[in-house]
């Protein structure tokens, strides 16, 4: 395998129309920012690129539906989704824009340099044009009829009714989206590049060096390739964009997918003075993370332009997703069914990382994902909550119960066969998910966190060191391997979980070096004696409550795409009636005590029922309970619950 000096990681530069929805995360933006945070705790060199796509058509259409300029128009949705990713923790380290003059200049100078050489082809056309507003019309300037499925407000570009890809002349029916007009057609001159003569050398570069890449991203590509490339325009007809650095070019912009790519090339010259060792040098690993919709661009036009300008290296990989849909449903921004980035920000304070953690876990990598409500909650609860926090949560308590909150010394003489086991899974760990982030498999790498967490909560169950309080050293040892391993998963955790990373390294007062990769698998984190900060409960459960309002959020806030009046769906469902009130000594009768399971097991036949063994300190009790289908019995034994002490017992 070829060894890199430094690494270039750049996402997809979203378009600044609007905020950024969820399924932006989970395509490009989170697996960009983990495995760049991975990349930086093994201490390589790495850039991460990324920045506003300031022009073309959608910037342009949602000026016109504001009453505003198209600058006005990037310059506030640049500062919402930069602030949006910044609080979410995609750690860039820069967020440009491709309005800046140095980008201007950059793909003014590429663009100059491909004409130089002779290498686009000079074409007059006939395309649409707008009689009563004087204007050539983009391909989403123009709606009319899908061929495909009829539906009768398809785009120029694209249906997104049945998600076909159109071209103005295929649509039924065409009009222009600023007089309602039937356009015209009009000649006008553009610069095509022609990718064609670029066939060979794709064949043999993306289709059998990097034959290696993931299949959804091979497979579009040698679809593409197989079916015979085109000339594709470089140039637009419009006054919004990168000036055409040609003479006789007046009211010519660069293509804005032309322009866009360019501005990772841009962004680093701003980031760096030393940014053509990261474009130009081969010991560079390039490597563009991006959504399905993407692949095309990155995989063969960006690699062609690349190509014909000679001095820029070329990308290593392109580990693209799939989508993530909503509830069932394709994300439309146009119909607004979306979970946007800044409103989960303020309905959930402070649960960054359940996000991050929810989407990396449902991560389209090879096919479209859906992501629920329902799934978020119960991944949060079951999975962060029970297995994760439960864990942490359970060490802090018992190290300030049994051991004064500080670390104690391990007892080689003590040492059995438990303690080798868990070293060896902590190592085993972190062997595993550094194979699965090397080969951007982000889901498995975040699986085996949580399985090692679990693991940490069986290993307390079978020492039980609240029994052996007369057994000083055994559960000092206990304790000690214990916290080494809330050390070791604060490591492992940080590139998906940063927050929580960082919330555990102040509960153990440790700086964040500790986070290099190289630490992980040692029992040497925490030195004996080290004083430990008192507990905080790592994550908070989500209740139905705020679920369901989120679903009714979603719904209200869809715009039914098929209604000629733009009309709002209300048919979210409706919360459950509260129940009967009932008066004051009806509560107070209540008995409530707090009880410690000591014992659990499934119920036989039943799938959602665990016996309980409690100990509610006057008296051991047996009760059952539907948790069956959120808990192990293995990962209780040893939590407090909340008993109803003077409820009547049945059968």
């Amino acid at each position: 395998m070829k060894s890199f000096s430094r690494y270039l990681v750049t996402a997809a530069l979203p378009y600044a129309n609007g905020p950024v929805h969820i399924g932006h995360l989970a395509g490009n933006f989170l697996p960009a920012d983990v495995y760049t945070r991975y990349l930086r705790a093994n201490k390589k060199d790495v850039k991460f690129i990324c920045g506003t796509d300031e022009h073309g058509v959608p910037i342009t259409i949602r000026a016109m539906k504001e009453g505003v300029s198209p600058q006005e128009i990037v310059d506030k949705y640049h500062h919402i989704i930069d602030k949006s990713l910044r609080e979410i923790g995609i750690s860039f380290d820069i967020f440009s824009r491709t309005s800046n003059e140095v980008h201007h200049q950059t793909a003014q100078d590429f663009f100059k340099k491909l004409y130089d050489k002779g290498l686009f082809e000079e074409k007059i056309t006939e395309q649409f044009f707008d009689t009563e507003k004087q204007t050539f019309l983009a391909d989403r300037y123009i709606t009319g009829t899908c061929p495909k499925c009829q539906n009768d407000r398809a785009y120029g570009d694209q249906c997104e009714k049945c998600g076909s890809t159109l071209s103005p002349d295929e649509l039924i029916n065409p009009k222009s989206t600023l007089s309602d007009s039937v356009p015209v057609k009009k000649a006008t001159k553009h610069w095509y590049l022609p990718l064609q003569n670029y066939e060979p050398w794709l064949k043999e570069w993306l289709l059998t060096e990097h034959a290696d890449w993931k299949n959804n991203v091979y497979g579009q590509c040698k679809s593409w390739i197989d079916n015979g490339l085109q000339s594709r325009a470089m140039t637009r007809d419009s006054q919004w964009g990168v000036k055409v650095p040609l003479p006789d070019s007046e009211g010519k912009v660069m293509y804005v997918w032309f322009d866009a790519p360019i501005g990772y090339i841009s962004a680093t010259k701003e980031l760096t003075p030393q940014w053509s060792d990261y474009w130009c040098k081969e010991d560079t690993r390039l490597i563009h993370f991006l959504g399905k919709d993407n692949i095309v661009f990155h995989c063969i036009i960006f690699p062609c332009m690349l190509k014909a300008h000679g001095d820029f290296i070329l990308p290593d990989n392109v580990p693209a997703n799939e989508f993530l849909n909503i509830e069932g449903e394709k994300v439309s921004t146009s119909r607004n069914w979306a979970v946007w980035v800044d409103e989960y920000l303020k309905d959930f304070p402070g649960m960054e990382d359940t996000l991050r953690y929810v989407l990396c876990a449902n991560a389209p990598e090879n096919k479209d994902n859906d992501f629920t409500w329902k799934d978020f909650q119960d991944r949060n609860n079951n999975e962060l909550v029970a297995i994760l926090g439960n864990f942490v949560n359970r060490a802090f308590v018992l190290l300030h119960k049994l051991c004064g909150g500080k670390i104690p010394a391990f007892h080689l003489d003590q040492k059995d066969d438990l303690d080798d086991r868990l070293l060896q899974q902590i190592i085993q760990a972190k062997n595993e998910i550094s194979d699965s982030l090397e080969h951007f498999k982000l889901r498995d790498g975040l699986f085996k966190v949580i399985d090692l967490a679990r693991e940490g909560n069986k290993y307390l169950q079978e020492k039980e060191p609240w029994k052996k309080t007369d057994q000083q050293m055994a559960v000092d040892n206990c304790l000690h391997m214990t916290m080494q391993l809330c050390a070791n998963l604060a490591i492992l955790m940080n590139p998906f979980l940063p927050h929580t990373a960082a919330k555990l390294c102040k509960m153990m007062k440790v700086v964040d070096r500790m986070l290099d990769w190289e630490n992980a698998g040692s029992l040497k984190l925490l030195s004996k004696g080290y004083p430990m900060n008192a507990p905080e409960l790592l994550f908070r459960k989500i209740e139905d409550a705020e679920v369901q309002a989120q679903v009714e959020k979603l719904h209200a806030g869809s715009v039914d795409a098929n209604s000629s009046a733009g009309s709002i769906s209300h048919d979210a469902p409706l919360l459950a009636p509260v129940k009967p009130l009932i008066q004051f000594d009806q509560f107070d009768a209540l008995d409530l005590r707090t009880a410690t399971i000591i014992a659990a097991k499934k119920v036989p036949k039943a799938d959602k029922l665990l016996e309980l063994q409690l100990d509610l300190g006057f008296e051991q009790r047996t009760v059952v309970s539907g948790i069956a289908a959120h808990y192990s019995p293995e990962e209780i034994i040893g939590l407090q619950v909340t008993v109803v002490a003077n409820l009547a017992p049945e059968k």
